[in-house]
């Protein structure tokens, strides 16, 4: 099944400092290119993966080092617990929806086709985009628009879509384009689709505190010396793996000893800037054009 091609897939690899026998994990397996390149680059060792959508078990290569285990990363340290893994030498996340997501049009994750408002990583979970529109109260949809797409006009937003629903409730793709369309910029319609289709889908899967979540449990999980590799594709996603690394928690909250020293710090960084992908890269993959690659290593 084809997925999309993995961004910097060889700077990810790279980024992880495979050891020969070390146990790695892959949060987000989905086409499974990642996964593959590390395989082709550890002889020895191990390979867990880690993906909630069940589209992506068809692609777990037939390998006795690896494992896909079928579940939200927020589970990661509970799971791997549970096979007897109790420390990593390296982990990585490339975040966001994959292409093949985005092309599914049933999935309802594209603002290119007119599907129902499902945006479900997970097709098990019991929360809809179409639940959203239709039971949020205005000031929680303010909120989400707000925070998670950061729509400057989230009031004007939430107020058309509340008017709209007392007619009928909003079922599709093509239903919220038209009744957003009122409060979109001219000229700059696309990115405030997408930007409200982003904001819809965290709120969804509840990918900022899944994302929290995972990143503090990593940071215990890896061994010294051992690598944390994310690549993320806005900047929500960004400044908590920034956070993280730099004040030990992804709140972002520096906390200090009496002497002035940081608390808490687990991991020091490899790259002090987020690494981009080259222009090659960018012509051939577009979705690498908003790409930022954080490596970090446990002190």
């Amino acid at each position: 099944m084809a997925y999309h091609e993995p961004v910097m897939r060889d700077l990810c690899v790279e980024g992880l400092n495979l050891k020969q026998g070390g146990v790695y994990v892959d949060v987000t397996f989905g086409g499974g290119g990642h996964s593959k390149a590390i395989l082709e680059k550890l002889n020895e060792g191990r390979l867990i993966a880690f993906d909630q959508d069940n589209d992506a078990l068809a692609n777990a290569p037939d390998d006795k080092r690896f494992l896909l285990i079928h579940d939200n990363f927020r589970n990661l340290k509970e799971r791997l617990n549970e096979i007897g893994v109790f420390e990593i030498d390296g982990l990585l996340a490339d975040l966001g929806v994959s292409s093949h997501q985005f092309d599914e049009a049933e999935r309802g994750f594209s603002i290119r086709f007119n599907a129902s408002l499902d945006m479900r990583m997970d097709q098990r979970g019991d929360l809809t985009a179409r639940d959203i529109l239709n039971n949020y109260d205005e000031l929680s949809l303010i909120k989400v628009f707000r925070e998670y797409g950061e729509l400057n006009n989230a009031r004007r937003l939430a107020y058309l879509i509340v008017q709209a629903r007392v007619n009928a409730p909003i079922e599709t793709v093509d239903e919220l384009k038209k009744i957003a369309s009122a409060a979109a910029p001219r000229a700059k319609e696309t990115t405030f689709y997408a930007q409200l289709f982003q904001a819809l889908r965290i709120e969804v899967n509840e990918e900022l505190d899944v994302l929290k979540s995972m990143l503090m449990q990593a940071a215990d999980l890896l061994k010294p010396e051992g690598r944390l590799v994310v690549m993320s594709y806005h900047s929500l996603e960004d400044r908590l793996v920034k956070n993280l690394v730099n004040t030990g928690n992804t709140d972002g909250d520096l906390k200090k000893d009496l002497f002035g020293n940081i608390v808490g710090l687990k991991l020091k960084p490899v790259n002090k800037k987020p690494v981009e992908a080259d222009e090659e890269e960018v012509k051939s993959n577009p979705r690498s054009r908003s790409a930022k690659l954080r490596v970090a290593e446990r002190i």
